[in-house]
């Protein structure tokens, strides 16, 4: 087994591991599930670290792939949905998951200028950038049938749709957002 094929792999799950922390962290911290536990600024660096730790390990994962002689990607194939041969709907899936992982990412640089209102837009992406890594990992990843993996991926998958299941009640029910306590005079 060759050097880059080891780096396309590693890289792959350490994105895959990563963009899923990253998830996780958001859910944690937009549901107020962790309280108070942490300062809300920490949390945010620390979101938005595992968020481009996961864009650097995906650039990593396709520019070694670009260079590997056994699958032979081309340029294009890497870049644009449907231009593969090789199992074309997986890493359609994956472009897809890294052009949403970009808008993602970079939206933390410009959120000054774009306002919390479209950046929380551009944030819900990232649930579709979660389904699509985790399609592109299970139907093209090498290692899907390793018990760890799939357990990272099954994993992954209930702790998110778990904690988006809260988020979204917690939403309905008004628990995101708490009326302050009347003032008697």
């Amino acid at each position: 087994m060759s050097v880059e094929w080891l780096v396309i792999r590693g890289s792959g799950v350490a994105a895959f591991a990563l963009l899923s922390a990253a998830t996780i962290w958001g859910l944690l911290v937009s549901s107020k599930l962790l309280g108070r536990l942490v300062k809300a600024k920490p949390l945010t660096w620390f979101h938005e670290s595992l968020g481009v730790g996961a864009l650097m390990a995906t650039l990593v994962h396709i520019i070694v792939l670009s260079t590997h002689d056994f699958l032979d990607f081309t340029w294009a194939e890497i870049l644009i949905p449907g231009k593969s041969d090789w199992r074309p709907l997986a890493v359609a899936m994956g472009i897809a998951a890294l052009y949403g992982l970009v808008l993602v990412s970079g939206s933390f640089y410009v959120k000054r200028w774009i306002g919390q209102k479209t950046w929380r837009s551009i944030h819900f992406a990232s649930f579709g950038v979660f389904v699509a890594s985790l399609v592109h990992g299970i139907w093209a990843g090498t290692d899907t049938a390793s018990p760890l993996m799939m357990g990272l991926y099954i994993g992954s998958a209930i702790v998110v749709f778990g904690l988006i299941g809260h988020r979204l009640t917690g939403d309905l029910n008004g628990a995101e957002s708490p009326k302050p306590a009347s003032v008697k005079v």
